[in-house]
C-alpha cells in the first residue's frame, strides 16, 4: 500500500499557522522577538528566521545545509540514510535533530518546519517532495527536479496545489551571469541566435555497466532499504552508493541529469525554449540500466515570436563540438572541461555551465562591451539560498520555481535521455508537450515504478 502523506488538521493548522506567521512578519516593518521554544532552539532569536529541514546531507546536501545556514537560517532537522555521509553536517549543526527516514521527520515535525531542502540522490527527489509539498512546506529540490517525466509533472501539479515557495538549486540561475548572458543578447551583442553547443567532460563516475553480480554486506552505517527508497530492491553494492548512483538508470539521469539543468539554464530562459518538436540521440553502446559512456543529442525548437528556430547540441563524454569558425588554430578547443556557446548572427558568446564568466568570443568586442555595460534589465539576487529563504517567507518567488522554470526545463532535459535510452527520435508537440510516438517508447521509462510501500 502506498505511503500517504497524514492529514492530522492539528499539526497541518500549526505548520500553516508558524508559516503564516513568519510571512506576515516578514513583511512587516520590523522584526519581533520570539521564544526560542518557538523556533526549536535556545535563546531569542529574529522571529523570520526559518526552521529549515535537509533530507540528505552528505555530499553537495552538506553544502546544501551550509548555505542555509550562511544564510542565517536555522538548521532545525537532518536527515541521511549514511551515517558515515551524514557525519560532517551532524557534527557541524549538533543541536539539528536527527533522523533517518524522512517520512518520519515530516510526519513529527511538520507543524515546526518552515522548509524543507531535499538533496537526495535523483531516484528520491519526487516522493520527498511530494510529501513536503503536501504538508503546505516550501521545498527545495536538487538538480534535476525528478528522474522521469512523469514525476516531473506531477512536482509541478503539487507545487500549484499548495501554491508555496519552490526552488531547483541550478544555481546559476540565481547569479549574475546568467542575467549578463540575456541582457548581452538582448543588446544585440552576437545578432540573432540560431545554434547552441553544450559539451562536458561528465561522465566521471562509471557508466556503461551491466549489474555487479558479486555479494557485499551492507555497511552497518547504512540503511540501504531507505536508500532504495521507491527504486526496486537489489543487493547493496559499493559500485551504487554513496556516489556511483548517477550513472544508474534506477538511481539517477547520467551525465545529462547532472550538468544540463545547469547549462541549459541561460539560454532555456532567455529564449523561452519551451519544448522542442525534435529529439534526437546517439550514442556509445547502451547498457540495460546504465547510461552510455558518451552520447550526442540534438533538439529542435519551432521559431517562436521575437526569434527564429534554434538547434541546441549537447555533448557528454569528453566529445566536444567542432572547432567554431573564428576560433585561432592555436587557440585551446574545447575551450574548458564544459561549457556553452551561443551561436548569433553576428558573433557567438560562451560561458561556463552556470552561466559564469560569459565573453564574447571576438577578443575586441569582448572587451567593449566589458567597457561599456550594458543597463541590468534583470534584478540581481543576493544568492541562491537567500532567494529560496525570501520565497519560503513570502516574499518574491525563486526564479527557478517548480512551476514557471524548474519543471519546464528539467523535462526538456530529460527529453534528451528518452531518446537515447529508447533508441527513438522523438516527436513532440511544443504547444502541449505531448510526445505523438509516445506508444513506442517504453512507458517504465516516462513513468518510474515505484516499490510497495512508496508513492502518493
Amino acid at each position: 500500500m502506498n505511503h500517504k502523506t497524514p492529514r492530522d488538521n492539528s499539526t497541518m493548522t500549526k505548520g500553516l499557522t508558524r508559516r503564516s506567521f513568519l510571512g506576515a512578519s516578514a513583511a512587516g516593518a520590523g522584526l519581533a522577538i520570539v521564544p526560542g521554544k518557538v523556533l526549536g532552539r535556545s535563546g531569542p532569536v529574529p522571529s523570520d528566521v526559518l526552521n529549515v529541514a535537509h533530507i540528505g546531507v552528505g555530499g553537495m546536501g552538506s553544502g546544501d545545509v551550509n548555505g542555509m545556514a550562511d544564510a542565517g537560517e536555522n538548521i532545525y532537522a537532518l536527515c541521511d540514510v549514511d551515517e558515515h555521509q551524514a557525519e560532517g553536517s551532524w557534527g557541524r549543526y549538533p543541536k539539528a535533530k536527527r533522523y533517518s527516514d524522512f517520512r518520519q521527520m515530516l510526519e513529527t515535525e511538520a507543524g515546526n518546519i518552515d522548509a524543507v531542502v531535499i538533496s537526495t540522490p535523483d531516484h528520491t527527489h519526487a516522493v520527498a517532495g511530494m510529501m513536503a509539498l503536501g504538508l503546505g512546506i516550501p521545498t527545495r529540490i536538487q538538480k534535476p527536479l525528478a528522474i522521469c517525466i512523469w514525476e516531473v509533472r506531477e512536482l509541478v501539479r503539487a507545487a500549484n496545489e499548495a501554491g508555496v515557495a519552490t526552488q531547483m538549486g541550478n544555481q546559476g540561475h540565481a547569479d549574475d551571469g546568467t542575467r549578463l548572458m540575456r541582457e548581452w543578447y538582448e543588446a544585440g551583442a552576437i545578432g540573432e541566435i540560431q545554434r547552441i553547443e553544450y559539451w562536458t567532460n561528465r561522465p566521471i563516475w562509471p557508466q556503461a555497466l551491466d549489474r555487479p553480480s558479486e555479494a557485499h554486506y551492507v555497511p552497518p552505517w547504512l540503511n540501504w532499504d531507505l536508500w532504495l527508497g521507491p527504486a526496486a530492491e537489489r543487493p547493496y553494492h559499493p559500485g551504487y552508493a554513496p556516489f556511483n548512483w548517477r550513472g544508474w538508470w534506477d538511481f539517477g539521469t547520467g551525465a545529462l541529469g547532472d550538468i544540463a539543468c545547469h547549462a541549459m539554464d541561460a539560454a532555456f530562459w532567455t529564449f523561452d525554449l519551451g519544448t522542442p518538436e525534435r529529439v534526437a540521440g546517439e550514442s556509445t553502446t547502451l547498457f540495460d540500466e546504465t547510461a552510455p559512456l558518451a552520447s550526442r543529442i540534438e533538439y529542435d525548437f519551432p521559431a517562436k515570436p521575437g526569434r527564429g528556430p534554434i538547434k541546441v547540441v549537447w555533448r557528454d563524454g569528453s566529445f566536444s563540438p567542432p572547432r567554431l569558425p573564428g576560433v585561432g588554430a592555436d587557440d585551446q578547443w574545447p575551450p574548458e572541461w564544459s561549457g556553452q556557446i551561443w551561436v548569433g548572427s553576428d558573433g557567438m558568446m560562451r560561458s561556463g555551465i552556470y552561466g559564469d564568466n560569459p565573453r564574447l568570443m571576438d577578443p575586441v568586442r569582448d572587451e567593449e562591451i566589458k567597457a561599456n555595460p550594458v543597463p541590468e534589465t534583470y534584478p540581481r539576487t543576493e544568492g541562491v539560498y537567500e532567494e529560496f529563504a525570501e520565497a519560503a517567507r513570502g516574499g518574491t518567488p525563486a526564479g527557478s520555481n517548480f512551476p514557471e522554470h524548474a519543471g519546464p526545463l528539467t523535462e526538456m532535459v530529460l527529453l534528451g535521455n528518452l531518446a537515447i535510452r529508447s533508441g527513438r527520435e522523438l516527436r513532440l508537440d511544443p504547444a502541449t508537450g505531448e510526445i505523438l510516438n509516445a506508444a513506442a517508447i517504453p512507458p517504465e521509462q516516462i513513468r518510474v515504478p515505484y516499490r510497495e510501500g512508496w508513492g502518493w
